[in-house]
Protein backbone atom coordinates (compact mmCIF):
# COMPACT_ATOMS: atom_id res chain seq x y z
CA UNK A 1 0.00 0.00 0.00
CA UNK A 2 1.64 3.22 -1.08
CA UNK A 3 0.31 6.75 -1.11
CA UNK A 4 1.98 9.60 -2.96
CA UNK A 5 2.00 12.90 -1.10
CA UNK A 6 2.77 16.32 -2.46
CA UNK A 7 3.40 17.63 1.04
CA UNK A 8 6.13 15.38 2.36
CA UNK A 9 6.33 16.81 5.89
CA UNK A 10 4.89 14.60 8.64
CA UNK A 11 4.56 15.25 12.37
CA UNK A 12 5.61 11.67 13.18
CA UNK A 13 6.95 8.76 11.14
CA UNK A 14 6.97 5.29 12.69
CA UNK A 15 9.50 2.99 11.05
CA UNK A 16 8.35 -0.58 11.65
CA UNK A 17 4.67 -1.51 11.71
CA UNK A 18 4.85 -4.73 13.72
CA UNK A 19 3.39 -5.32 17.16
CA UNK A 20 4.91 -2.33 18.97
CA UNK A 21 5.01 0.08 16.00
CA UNK A 22 1.43 -0.79 15.07
CA UNK A 23 0.22 -0.34 18.65
CA UNK A 24 2.01 3.04 18.88
CA UNK A 25 0.35 4.26 15.66
CA UNK A 26 -3.12 3.13 16.81
CA UNK A 27 -2.82 4.76 20.25
CA UNK A 28 -1.75 8.01 18.56
CA UNK A 29 -4.64 7.76 16.06
CA UNK A 30 -7.09 7.30 18.92
CA UNK A 31 -5.84 10.63 20.33
CA UNK A 32 -6.33 12.30 16.94
CA UNK A 33 -2.65 12.24 15.90
CA UNK A 34 -2.03 10.61 12.53
CA UNK A 35 1.37 8.95 12.15
CA UNK A 36 2.89 7.82 8.86
CA UNK A 37 3.76 4.13 9.27
CA UNK A 38 6.52 2.66 7.10
CA UNK A 39 6.60 -1.12 7.36
CA UNK A 40 9.03 -3.35 5.45
CA UNK A 41 6.73 -6.39 5.69
CA UNK A 42 3.83 -7.13 3.34
CA UNK A 43 0.21 -7.26 4.44
CA UNK A 44 -0.69 -10.64 5.92
CA UNK A 45 -3.12 -12.94 4.16
CA UNK A 46 -5.91 -13.41 6.73
CA UNK A 47 -7.08 -16.73 5.33
CA UNK A 48 -3.54 -18.14 5.37
CA UNK A 49 -2.75 -16.90 8.90
CA UNK A 50 -5.98 -18.28 10.37
CA UNK A 51 -5.73 -21.67 8.66
CA UNK A 52 -2.22 -22.46 9.95
CA UNK A 53 -0.81 -23.06 13.41
CA UNK A 54 2.18 -20.92 14.31
CA UNK A 55 4.33 -22.93 16.77
CA UNK A 56 5.29 -19.82 18.74
CA UNK A 57 3.00 -17.89 21.05
CA UNK A 58 3.31 -14.58 22.85
CA UNK A 59 2.11 -14.24 26.43
CA UNK A 60 0.13 -10.99 26.64
CA UNK A 61 -0.34 -9.87 30.23
CA UNK A 62 -3.28 -7.83 31.55
CA UNK A 63 -1.66 -4.48 30.71
CA UNK A 64 -0.96 -5.50 27.08
CA UNK A 65 -4.49 -6.88 26.65
CA UNK A 66 -5.89 -3.59 27.96
CA UNK A 67 -3.70 -1.61 25.52
CA UNK A 68 -4.83 -3.81 22.61
CA UNK A 69 -8.41 -3.02 23.61
CA UNK A 70 -7.65 0.73 23.80
CA UNK A 71 -6.04 0.57 20.36
CA UNK A 72 -9.01 -1.23 18.77
CA UNK A 73 -7.11 -4.45 17.94
CA UNK A 74 -8.81 -6.56 20.63
CA UNK A 75 -12.13 -6.66 18.75
CA UNK A 76 -10.37 -8.39 15.82
CA UNK A 77 -8.69 -10.92 18.11
CA UNK A 78 -12.09 -11.76 19.57
CA UNK A 79 -13.49 -12.21 16.08
CA UNK A 80 -10.61 -14.51 15.08
CA UNK A 81 -11.06 -16.65 18.23
CA UNK A 82 -7.42 -17.67 18.08
CA UNK A 83 -6.05 -16.94 21.53
CA UNK A 84 -5.81 -19.09 24.63
CA UNK A 85 -6.55 -17.52 28.02
CA UNK A 86 -4.52 -18.85 30.93
CA UNK A 87 -5.61 -18.61 34.55
CA UNK A 88 -2.64 -20.22 36.31
CA UNK A 89 1.16 -20.26 36.33
CA UNK A 90 3.40 -22.88 37.88
CA UNK A 91 7.17 -22.48 38.30
CA UNK A 92 9.48 -25.04 39.85
CA UNK A 93 12.99 -26.47 39.73
CA UNK A 94 13.30 -30.09 38.75
CA UNK A 95 15.96 -30.82 41.40
CA UNK A 96 14.72 -28.39 44.05
CA UNK A 97 11.93 -28.19 46.57
CA UNK A 98 9.09 -25.74 46.57
CA UNK A 99 6.92 -24.59 43.71
CA UNK A 100 5.40 -21.21 43.02
CA UNK A 101 1.79 -21.11 41.86
CA UNK A 102 -0.07 -18.05 40.58
CA UNK A 103 -3.80 -18.11 39.89
CA UNK A 104 -5.51 -21.45 39.44
CA UNK A 105 -5.89 -24.39 37.08
CA UNK A 106 -9.19 -24.75 35.24
CA UNK A 107 -10.53 -27.71 33.31
CA UNK A 108 -13.10 -25.50 31.56
CA UNK A 109 -12.28 -22.17 29.85
CA UNK A 110 -11.73 -19.67 32.69
CA UNK A 111 -13.93 -16.61 33.06
CA UNK A 112 -12.27 -13.33 31.95
CA UNK A 113 -11.95 -12.05 35.54
CA UNK A 114 -9.73 -15.08 36.30
CA UNK A 115 -7.41 -14.58 33.33
CA UNK A 116 -3.76 -13.85 34.06
CA UNK A 117 -3.34 -13.17 30.36
CA UNK A 118 -3.62 -14.81 26.97
CA UNK A 119 -1.34 -16.80 24.70
CA UNK A 120 -1.60 -15.68 21.09
CA UNK A 121 0.37 -16.53 17.96
CA UNK A 122 2.46 -13.56 16.74
CA UNK A 123 0.99 -13.80 13.22
CA UNK A 124 -2.57 -13.67 14.59
CA UNK A 125 -1.81 -10.62 16.77
CA UNK A 126 -0.10 -8.93 13.82
CA UNK A 127 -3.15 -9.61 11.67
CA UNK A 128 -5.43 -7.99 14.28
CA UNK A 129 -3.21 -4.89 14.40
CA UNK A 130 -2.90 -4.68 10.60
CA UNK A 131 -6.67 -4.91 10.21
CA UNK A 132 -7.14 -1.94 12.56
CA UNK A 133 -4.22 0.02 11.05
CA UNK A 134 -5.84 -0.19 7.61
CA UNK A 135 -9.02 1.28 9.07
CA UNK A 136 -7.59 3.97 11.37
CA UNK A 137 -4.22 5.12 10.00
CA UNK A 138 -4.49 7.16 6.83
CA UNK A 139 -0.86 6.80 5.71
CA UNK A 140 -0.03 3.17 6.49
CA UNK A 141 2.48 1.80 3.99
CA UNK A 142 3.72 -1.78 3.68
CA UNK A 143 6.66 -3.26 1.76
CA UNK A 144 8.52 0.02 2.14
CA UNK A 145 12.29 0.11 2.53
CA UNK A 146 13.91 3.08 4.27
CA UNK A 147 17.44 3.63 2.93
CA UNK A 148 18.63 6.75 4.77
CA UNK A 149 17.90 8.99 7.75
CA UNK A 150 19.50 12.41 7.89
CA UNK A 151 19.32 15.11 10.57
CA UNK A 152 18.61 18.55 9.16
CA UNK A 153 18.56 21.74 11.29
CA UNK A 154 14.80 21.70 11.94
CA UNK A 155 13.76 18.11 11.28
CA UNK A 156 14.71 14.63 10.07
CA UNK A 157 14.79 13.59 6.43
CA UNK A 158 13.75 10.03 5.56
CA UNK A 159 14.72 8.62 2.16
CA UNK A 160 12.89 5.58 0.76
CA UNK A 161 14.23 2.98 -1.68
CA UNK A 162 11.94 4.30 -4.44
CA UNK A 163 13.52 7.75 -4.13
CA UNK A 164 10.71 9.46 -2.22
CA UNK A 165 11.92 11.85 0.48
CA UNK A 166 9.86 12.60 3.60
CA UNK A 167 10.60 15.02 6.42
CA UNK A 168 9.37 14.72 9.98
CA UNK A 169 9.62 16.25 13.44
CA UNK A 170 9.77 12.83 15.11
CA UNK A 171 10.96 9.38 14.10
CA UNK A 172 9.83 6.43 16.21
CA UNK A 173 12.09 3.42 15.63
CA UNK A 174 10.03 0.25 16.04
CA UNK A 175 12.05 -1.81 13.59
CA UNK A 176 13.21 -4.68 15.79
CA UNK A 177 16.39 -6.00 17.38
CA UNK A 178 18.61 -5.20 14.38
CA UNK A 179 17.19 -1.69 14.18
CA UNK A 180 18.20 0.36 11.11
CA UNK A 181 16.90 3.49 12.88
CA UNK A 182 19.11 2.89 15.93
CA UNK A 183 22.19 2.41 13.72
CA UNK A 184 21.43 5.43 11.49
CA UNK A 185 21.02 7.84 14.41
CA UNK A 186 24.22 6.58 16.06
CA UNK A 187 22.83 4.91 19.18
CA UNK A 188 24.94 1.90 20.18
CA UNK A 189 23.49 -1.24 21.79
CA UNK A 190 25.06 -3.03 24.75
CA UNK A 191 24.94 -6.78 24.16
CA UNK A 192 25.12 -9.80 26.48
CA UNK A 193 25.41 -13.16 24.73
CA UNK A 194 23.98 -15.96 26.87
CA UNK A 195 25.73 -18.78 24.97
CA UNK A 196 22.31 -20.42 24.85
CA UNK A 197 19.84 -21.26 22.13
CA UNK A 198 16.06 -21.55 22.47
CA UNK A 199 14.31 -24.41 20.70
CA UNK A 200 10.62 -23.74 20.10
CA UNK A 201 7.83 -25.87 18.62
CA UNK A 202 4.22 -26.88 19.15
CA UNK A 203 3.54 -30.17 20.96
CA UNK A 204 0.47 -32.29 21.67
CA UNK A 205 0.45 -33.83 25.14
CA UNK A 206 -1.41 -36.74 26.68
CA UNK A 207 -2.94 -34.62 29.48
CA UNK A 208 -4.63 -31.24 29.07
CA UNK A 209 -2.89 -28.00 30.06
CA UNK A 210 -5.82 -26.91 32.28
CA UNK A 211 -5.12 -23.29 31.21
CA UNK A 212 -1.84 -23.23 33.16
CA UNK A 213 1.49 -21.88 31.86
CA UNK A 214 4.31 -23.97 33.26
CA UNK A 215 8.03 -23.37 33.58
CA UNK A 216 10.51 -25.97 34.80
CA UNK A 217 14.10 -25.01 35.58
CA UNK A 218 16.42 -27.77 34.42
CA UNK A 219 20.19 -27.88 34.94
CA UNK A 220 20.61 -26.96 31.27
CA UNK A 221 18.09 -24.09 31.31
CA UNK A 222 14.33 -23.44 31.58
CA UNK A 223 11.66 -25.38 29.69
CA UNK A 224 8.34 -23.53 29.28
CA UNK A 225 5.01 -25.13 28.36
CA UNK A 226 2.58 -22.46 27.12
CA UNK A 227 -1.09 -23.36 26.45
CA UNK A 228 -2.14 -22.93 22.83
CA UNK A 229 -5.45 -22.59 21.05
CA UNK A 230 -5.86 -25.66 18.84
CA UNK A 231 -7.21 -25.63 15.29
CA UNK A 232 -8.26 -29.20 15.97
CA UNK A 233 -11.39 -29.32 18.18
CA UNK A 234 -10.77 -32.97 19.10
CA UNK A 235 -7.49 -32.14 20.86
CA UNK A 236 -8.46 -28.76 22.33
CA UNK A 237 -6.51 -28.32 25.57
CA UNK A 238 -3.75 -30.75 24.58
CA UNK A 239 -1.59 -28.38 22.49
CA UNK A 240 1.22 -26.28 23.95
CA UNK A 241 3.96 -24.12 22.54
CA UNK A 242 7.28 -24.92 24.17
CA UNK A 243 10.38 -22.77 24.53
CA UNK A 244 13.35 -24.82 25.69
CA UNK A 245 16.49 -22.87 26.58
CA UNK A 246 19.60 -25.00 26.09
CA UNK A 247 23.36 -24.62 25.82
CA UNK A 248 23.97 -24.11 22.08
CA UNK A 249 25.68 -27.50 21.57
CA UNK A 250 22.70 -29.31 23.15
CA UNK A 251 20.28 -27.30 21.01
CA UNK A 252 22.18 -28.26 17.85
CA UNK A 253 22.00 -31.91 18.85
CA UNK A 254 18.27 -31.80 19.76
CA UNK A 255 17.42 -29.98 16.56
CA UNK A 256 18.79 -32.89 14.53
CA UNK A 257 16.66 -35.52 16.34
CA UNK A 258 13.61 -36.94 14.58
CA UNK A 259 10.22 -35.89 15.97
CA UNK A 260 9.73 -39.13 17.90
CA UNK A 261 13.09 -38.91 19.70
CA UNK A 262 12.64 -35.19 20.38
CA UNK A 263 9.16 -35.86 21.83
CA UNK A 264 10.73 -38.44 24.15
CA UNK A 265 13.38 -35.92 25.30
CA UNK A 266 10.67 -33.34 26.14
CA UNK A 267 8.56 -35.95 28.00
CA UNK A 268 11.57 -37.06 30.07
CA UNK A 269 12.86 -33.53 30.76
CA UNK A 270 9.42 -32.49 32.05
CA UNK A 271 9.12 -35.62 34.21
CA UNK A 272 5.98 -36.52 32.24
CA UNK A 273 4.08 -33.72 34.01
CA UNK A 274 1.53 -33.75 31.15
CA UNK A 275 2.12 -37.39 30.26
CA UNK A 276 3.60 -38.43 26.93
CA UNK A 277 4.28 -35.95 24.15
CA UNK A 278 2.46 -37.43 21.13
CA UNK A 279 3.17 -34.91 18.39
CA UNK A 280 5.80 -32.29 17.54
CA UNK A 281 5.21 -29.56 14.92
CA UNK A 282 7.43 -26.86 13.36
CA UNK A 283 10.64 -27.00 15.34
CA UNK A 284 12.75 -23.83 15.14
CA UNK A 285 15.66 -22.43 17.12
CA UNK A 286 17.14 -19.01 17.79
CA UNK A 287 20.29 -17.88 19.68
CA UNK A 288 19.68 -15.94 22.89
CA UNK A 289 21.21 -12.59 23.69
CA UNK A 290 20.15 -9.56 25.71
CA UNK A 291 20.48 -6.16 24.12
CA UNK A 292 19.85 -2.68 25.45
CA UNK A 293 20.25 0.57 23.53
CA UNK A 294 22.64 2.88 25.39
CA UNK A 295 20.00 5.57 24.95
CA UNK A 296 16.34 5.21 23.94
CA UNK A 297 16.11 8.75 22.55
CA UNK A 298 18.01 11.46 20.77
CA UNK A 299 16.82 14.78 19.34
CA UNK A 300 13.66 13.97 17.34
CA UNK A 301 14.00 10.18 17.67
CA UNK A 302 12.62 7.58 20.11
CA UNK A 303 13.19 3.82 20.09
CA UNK A 304 10.52 1.37 21.27
CA UNK A 305 10.25 -2.40 21.65
CA UNK A 306 13.08 -4.63 20.45
CA UNK A 307 14.84 -1.65 18.85
CA UNK A 308 15.41 -0.41 22.42
CA UNK A 309 15.77 -3.69 24.33
CA UNK A 310 15.78 -7.46 23.86
CA UNK A 311 15.54 -9.67 26.94
CA UNK A 312 15.77 -13.39 27.73
CA UNK A 313 12.47 -15.13 26.83
CA UNK A 314 12.42 -16.63 30.34
CA UNK A 315 9.29 -14.86 31.53
CA UNK A 316 7.77 -14.14 28.11
CA UNK A 317 7.92 -10.44 28.93
CA UNK A 318 9.55 -9.06 25.74
CA UNK A 319 6.34 -8.14 23.93
CA UNK A 320 4.76 -6.81 27.14
CA UNK A 321 7.69 -4.46 27.77
CA UNK A 322 7.33 -3.21 24.18
CA UNK A 323 3.60 -2.55 24.66
CA UNK A 324 4.40 -0.54 27.81
CA UNK A 325 7.00 1.48 25.84
CA UNK A 326 4.28 2.37 23.32
CA UNK A 327 1.83 3.41 26.05
CA UNK A 328 4.29 5.57 28.02
CA UNK A 329 5.71 7.27 24.89
CA UNK A 330 2.26 8.04 23.44
CA UNK A 331 1.04 9.29 26.82
CA UNK A 332 3.97 11.74 27.01
CA UNK A 333 3.49 12.86 23.38
CA UNK A 334 -0.22 13.52 23.92
CA UNK A 335 0.58 15.69 26.97
CA UNK A 336 2.98 17.64 24.72
CA UNK A 337 0.38 17.95 21.97
CA UNK A 338 -2.24 19.32 24.37
CA UNK A 339 0.01 22.17 25.45
CA UNK A 340 1.00 23.04 21.89
CA UNK A 341 4.46 21.46 21.93
CA UNK A 342 5.56 18.39 20.00
CA UNK A 343 8.30 15.80 20.53
CA UNK A 344 10.39 18.07 22.76
CA UNK A 345 13.66 16.41 23.82
CA UNK A 346 12.64 16.77 27.50
CA UNK A 347 9.44 14.85 26.73
CA UNK A 348 11.40 12.08 25.03
CA UNK A 349 13.79 11.95 28.00
CA UNK A 350 10.84 11.54 30.38
CA UNK A 351 9.77 8.52 28.33
CA UNK A 352 13.32 7.13 28.46
CA UNK A 353 13.59 7.72 32.21
CA UNK A 354 10.34 5.85 32.89
CA UNK A 355 11.03 2.90 30.62
CA UNK A 356 14.79 2.32 30.63
CA UNK A 357 15.09 1.65 34.35
CA UNK A 358 12.05 -0.65 34.35
CA UNK A 359 13.34 -2.57 31.34
CA UNK A 360 16.88 -2.80 32.80
CA UNK A 361 15.58 -4.25 36.04
CA UNK A 362 13.53 -6.82 34.13
CA UNK A 363 16.47 -7.63 31.87
CA UNK A 364 19.01 -8.12 34.65
CA UNK A 365 16.62 -10.08 36.86
CA UNK A 366 15.89 -12.43 33.93
CA UNK A 367 19.62 -12.83 33.20
CA UNK A 368 20.34 -13.45 36.89
CA UNK A 369 17.46 -15.87 37.25
CA UNK A 370 18.59 -17.78 34.18
CA UNK A 371 22.12 -18.00 35.54
CA UNK A 372 21.27 -18.96 39.10
CA UNK A 373 18.97 -21.71 37.84
CA UNK A 374 21.66 -23.48 35.83
CA UNK A 375 24.51 -22.95 38.29
CA UNK A 376 26.24 -26.07 39.59
CA UNK A 377 27.56 -24.30 42.69
CA UNK A 378 26.07 -26.07 45.72
CA UNK A 379 25.67 -22.99 47.99
CA UNK A 380 23.81 -21.14 45.23
CA UNK A 381 21.63 -24.18 44.49
CA UNK A 382 20.72 -24.26 48.18
CA UNK A 383 20.01 -20.51 48.20
CA UNK A 384 17.85 -20.82 45.07
CA UNK A 385 15.83 -23.70 46.50
CA UNK A 386 15.32 -21.91 49.82
CA UNK A 387 14.23 -18.72 48.02
CA UNK A 388 11.67 -20.58 45.91
CA UNK A 389 10.41 -22.44 48.99
CA UNK A 390 10.15 -19.17 50.96
CA UNK A 391 8.30 -17.25 48.21
CA UNK A 392 5.94 -20.17 47.60
CA UNK A 393 4.88 -20.03 51.25
CA UNK A 394 4.42 -16.26 51.46
CA UNK A 395 1.11 -15.23 49.91
CA UNK A 396 2.11 -11.55 49.99
CA UNK A 397 5.24 -12.31 47.95
CA UNK A 398 3.27 -14.41 45.44
CA UNK A 399 0.70 -11.60 45.12
CA UNK A 400 3.47 -9.01 44.62
CA UNK A 401 5.11 -11.00 41.79
CA UNK A 402 1.71 -11.62 40.24
CA UNK A 403 0.87 -7.88 40.18
CA UNK A 404 4.30 -7.00 38.73
CA UNK A 405 3.95 -9.64 36.02
CA UNK A 406 0.54 -8.18 35.07
CA UNK A 407 2.24 -4.94 33.88
CA UNK A 408 -0.55 -2.91 35.50
CA UNK A 409 1.72 -0.84 37.86
CA UNK A 410 3.67 0.55 34.86
CA UNK A 411 0.48 2.14 33.49
CA UNK A 412 -0.61 3.83 36.71
CA UNK A 413 0.65 7.34 35.85
CA UNK A 414 -0.66 7.24 32.25
CA UNK A 415 -4.08 7.80 30.71
CA UNK A 416 -4.21 4.02 30.19
CA UNK A 417 -4.22 3.22 33.92
CA UNK A 418 -6.42 0.23 34.80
Amino acid sequence: MHNTHQNTHHSVIIIGGGLVGGLTALLLAKAGIQATVLDASPLLDAEKVLSQTNPRVLALNQASMHLMEQAGAWQHLQKFQRYQPYSGMQVWHRDGHGEIHFGQASMTPPMPHDWLGIMVEPSVLNLALQTELQQKVQDYRTQVKVTRLEKLPQHWQVTLADGEVLTTDLIIGADGANSFVRDQVGILPDRLDYGQTAVSCAIRTEKTHQHVARQIFLDTGPLAFLPMKSLDAEHQGHWQSIVWTLPTDYADEYRELNDQDFAKKVSQASHYMLGEVFEVVSRASFPLAARQAQSYVTDGVALVGDAAHVIHPLAGQGVNLGCLDAAVLVDQLIKDHKRGAWAHIQTLRKYEHQRRLHNSLMMHSMSGLGWINITQLRPLQWLRNEAVHFVANQQNAVDFFSVQASGVPALKDTQYAI
